[in-house]
């Protein structure tokens, strides 16, 4: 078991502007490559992406509802269709599971953990769903999810992460069924008044990926 007194070192970076996927994967790996033979530290890297779909490995083609709109990458990460474009905060989290028990469940509740709490710094109610995957906020009658989790885990090395729907436009989700679930909407800070900048959602961000992972940087 993990000594829970150790803080582990790691790398937070951000990336200005919108990063190429193609890119944002070729890192990953190779950050993932570097993490499992001990020459690269741990990485909490924060990015936006142009609009695209994703398809990770549980992809239903019937999902992709509109296939020309925007590019469609396959990915190699768990998961269903999901869409990544500006304004909605990415990130990456290549974090080595051998050093925190190799429990693959608990990593999942962790992130979702850090995207709950940094919700309620905003003031909006995040909630797990049995079944539904990501975090989801009441609206009305209804549910709308407000970010999505997905994650590949190679040699004990996660990596891929989360994504936070902070002002994106809501109607590029349009073109998919967002990770296999009909009959619920998405969601974002600014639909549901929040008003902030990029920077200060990942000062928040950070805060809790630190807290709960028990990360020094």
């Amino acid at each position: 078991m993990r000594d829970k007194k150790k803080k582990f070192k790691i790398e937070c970076k951000t990336t200005g502007g919108l990063l190429n996927y193609e890119k944002a994967l070729a890192a990953m790996e190779a950050r993932v490559a570097g993490i499992h033979e001990g020459y690269q530290n741990e990485l909490l890297w924060f990015v936006e992406h142009p609009p695209l779909y994703t398809a990770g490995t549980n992809s239903n083609k019937n999902d992709l509802l509109n296939q020309t709109r925007f590019p469609v990458h396959k990915v190699g990460r768990g998961g269903q269709y999901t869409y990544h474009g500006p304004g909605q905060r990415v990130v990456y989290t290549m974090l080595n599971l051998k050093i925190r028990g190799a429990d693959i469940h608990q990593y999942v509740r962790n992130l979702e953990s850090v995207v709950i709490e940094t919700l309620a710094e905003f003031n909006v109610i995040g909630e797990r769903r049995k079944g539904r995957v990501g975090i989801w906020v009441k609206d009305n009658k209804t549910e709308k999810k407000i970010a999505a989790i997905g994650i590949r885990v190679r040699h004990w090395i996660a990596f891929h992460g989360i994504s936070l729907n902070v002002n994106p436009n809501l109607e590029h989700f349009s073109g998919i069924v967002p990770c296999g679930i009909s009959g619920y909407g998405v969601t974002s800070l600014e639909e549901h008044k929040v008003k902030c900048t990029m920077s200060e959602v990942d000062n928040i961000l950070k805060k809790h990926f630190l807290k709960t992972f028990n990360l020094n940087n």
